[in-house]
């Protein structure tokens, strides 16, 4: 009898050097809204298909700090609407500790005070500089700004003596704040905006603004901020109608489906976007080469598609949230902080660097030029 009890106080004794690891480990919840369906697909389902391959990734190494994630992901086909309905279901219901996404500026701006009441970090996947300017303590994005990928592309204008340019934008939320963003810089660029023309983003046919633009012999240059379908057919309508100036696309162009979708009228496109469309192209001792190069060859040997920048935003958002909690835990007011302490980090947008005034930490340089040729992004200029 002696012996069972001492048996029995053994393991309990044992047990209890065991529950503080095991009541330490947890399922993190990580909710993501993105448009894998509808006229932003091209952003959201490689956004999608990255966080599903990273988180199956690190939870077979044990996830973070020994707590696994659990991934809930939203499809709102890009509607603002739905992206409302799936923040309040995901913060007031699964009770997630973050949210990646949403995939458009105009689904974000929607859910940004949403995320603040219910201080719930956010990571949005959008480009717009105005989801963090001002800064909101809990939403961070991952793409460059967009007003440093107007700075590049009017700086390639002046290199091929452009200054007079027409300005096309789609009537969404990325749309409309990149038109802000062209009609602000311009003057200091030295850029005459001649013309401006805002379109339907379900747009099917632009020869109709083509034609009105056309009519102007002045511009040099047209400049398209979109990042539905329409900016295919914007390049298919001005190579049809033989106007042959160049176009440039916004950073909302970094997806080969788009330059597939255009065929040979998008030949010649020029646009500003991160490295990761040609990581190969890298110094060796560049800080992104690595973890672009494996990004880029895990995705597309398991999902067979050309890797996009779109999906780069969700996988640097995904590790940024990673190494938060890696920091500070599953505590999110601490995971929160971590987030803005972060410096140095090589991902597929640049090198990050947070901090409590810039929930985006990317600089001018993160973005570099980029050209289509024989249906492929090369370096612009060489």
């Amino acid at each position: 009898m002696k012996k069972v009890l001492n048996t029995v106080m053994a393991t309990m004794v044992a047990g209890a050097f065991l529950l503080p690891t095991a009541a330490l480990a947890e399922t993190i919840k990580v909710g993501a809204i993105l448009a894998v369906t509808g006229g932003a697909s091209f952003l959201g389902a490689p956004e999608a298909r990255t966080l599903e391959m990273l988180a199956e990734e690190i939870n077979a190494k044990g996830g973070v700090k020994g707590n696994k994630i659990e991934l809930i992901i939203k499809d709102s086909g890009g509607s603002p609407e739905k992206a409302i309905s799936f923040a309040k279901q995901l913060i007031e219901e699964d009770k997630v500790f973050a949210i990646i996404g949403p995939s458009t500026t105009g689904e974000t701006m929607k859910i940004k005070q949403i995320a603040e009441d219910g201080k719930t970090i956010l990571l949005s996947c959008a480009a717009a500089e105005v989801i963090v300017n001002p800064v909101a303590k809990y939403v961070f994005k991952t793409p460059q700004k967009d007003s440093d990928a107007v700075k590049w592309i009017f700086e390639a204008m002046k290199e091929k003596k452009i200054s007079k340019i027409a300005v096309l934008t789609g009537n969404d939320g990325f749309g409309s704040a990149g038109k802000a963003q062209l009609e602000a810089a311009a003057p200091e660029a030295g850029m005459q905006i001649l013309a401006s023309e805002v379109y339907d983003k379900g747009a099917t046919d632009l020869s109709a603004v083509v034609a009105k633009l056309m009519a102007n012999k002045e511009i040099q240059a047209v400049v398209n901020w979109s990042i539905v379908p329409a900016q295919g057919i914007l390049a298919k309508n001005m190579r049809q109608a033989g106007w042959d100036v160049p176009l440039f696309q916004s950073h909302g162009f970094g997806n080969i489906k788009y330059v597939d979708a255009s065929g040979a009228a998008a030949e010649g496109i020029i646009f500003p976007a991160g490295r990761l469309l040609a990581p190969e192209l890298l110094a060796a001792n560049n800080p992104q080469k690595a973890p672009l190069m494996k990004y880029k060859a895990d995705y597309e040997a398991k999902f067979k598609e050309p890797v996009s920048t779109f999906g780069g935003h969700a996988y640097d958002a995904f590790k940024i949230l990673c190494m938060a909690i890696e920091s500070a835990g599953t505590d999110r007011e601490k995971a929160r902080t971590a987030i803005e302490n972060i410096k140095g980090f090589a991902g597929t947008g640049g090198v990050f660097n947070f901090s409590a005034t810039d929930h985006n930490g990317l600089a001018h340089d993160a973005f570099a030029m980029w050209t289509v040729k024989g249906g492929k992004f090369v370096p612009y200029g060489k």
